[in-house]
């Protein structure tokens, strides 16, 4: 039975080596000036190092290029994209059209994945994409499991699903907080309100914590719980989902690598033997479970249930 690939988002380059003894076999990288939402900043060395690192052995590396580009940085994309066509990443990410014309322009060849976060919602759209140039379809996380296993019967491209990790409710690309801190007349020292910051918008009714961080595409609202299917990856198997992501955005490394473990064994068992998968699916989720921050709980996000507006 096919495996799907497990898919990280490492911090630096010294969780991209954990996370790959872990059992990752792909990676998404890049600088938070041409990507959304990533979990850590990698230089032009870096992403040269993480490479390398993954071609010793046989992992992949994808660099995010999805954020949302204003007409200032349409220029900086051909000699970016040039750069990355020389370290021989193995695919970049897009939403913008403007990434998909300057691939063609410049690496022709270059894998492209899209991922618009929230519009991946149907295979005529993913297929449309396809059709100009796109090997991949990033799927939006608001979608129940009936959904993904029907886009996947008729899509054209592979297809990626997030499994685990907190999910984007809210962006502006306006720097709400530090508008909001100067209104009130403080002093947040907010030129990098990043994700170290540990800042939320709590709901007291529900005792909810939103995680909430600025960078240099906006601000981010984060979910107050994660995604946790580690238990119900049957029918995506056997749909055969082409990728299963774990989202490390404002997680340790830690933290990453121990839930790595856990997924890794978890689709091994699923591929190889069934019925094991089945007795062990109650111990994956206290594993899990013992993983979490108290304010953190495990949910199933959309998978079962419809999207309420």
């Amino acid at each position: 039975m096919k495996k799907p690939e497990l898919l990280v988002t490492p911090k630096d380059l010294n969780a991209l080596e954990r996370l790959f003894n872990a059992g990752a076999d792909a990676a998404i990288i890049g600088e938070e000036r041409y990507g959304l939402r990533l979990a850590g900043e990698f230089t032009r060395n870096d992403i040269k190092q993480a490479v390398e690192l993954a071609h010793k052995q046989n992992k992949k590396i994808y660099v995010a290029m999805n954020a949302l580009f204003h007409n200032d940085k349409v220029e900086e994309l051909a000699e970016y994209v040039a750069f990355l066509n020389e370290v021989e990443i193995d695919a970049i990410i897009f939403g913008d059209p403007a990434v998909v014309m300057t691939v063609r322009e410049v690496s022709p060849k270059m894998p492209l994945h899209w991922n618009t976060e929230t519009t991946a919602t149907n295979w005529f759209t993913a297929n449309y994409w396809g059709k100009r140039g796109a090997t991949r379809a990033v799927l939006a996380r608001e979608l129940s499991m009936d959904a993904i296993i029907e886009i996947k019967e008729h899509a054209e491209v592979a297809v990626e699903v997030q499994v685990h990790g907190m999910t984007c409710m809210f962006q502006s690309k306006r720097t709400l907080i530090g508008n909001y801190m100067e209104f009130q007349g403080k002093n947040l020292e907010v030129e990098r309100r990043g994700k170290e910051r540990q800042l939320y918008l709590f709901d007291p009714e529900r005792e909810a914590r939103y995680p909430i961080f600025e960078d240099e595409n906006g601000t981010h609202i984060m979910s107050p719980n994660d995604i946790a299917i580690i238990d119900e990856l049957e029918e995506m198997i056997d749909a055969q989902i082409d990728s299963f992501k774990i989202d490390g955005v404002l997680k340790s490394t830690e933290y990453m690598e121990e839930v790595t473990k856990l997924y890794r064994d978890a689709i091994d068992l699923c591929t190889t033997n069934r019925e094991q998968y089945e007795e062990k699916k109650e111990w994956y989720i206290d594993q899990l479970e013992e993983l979490q921050p108290k304010h953190r709980k495990l949910d199933t996000g959309f998978f079962f249930k419809e999207t309420v507006y």
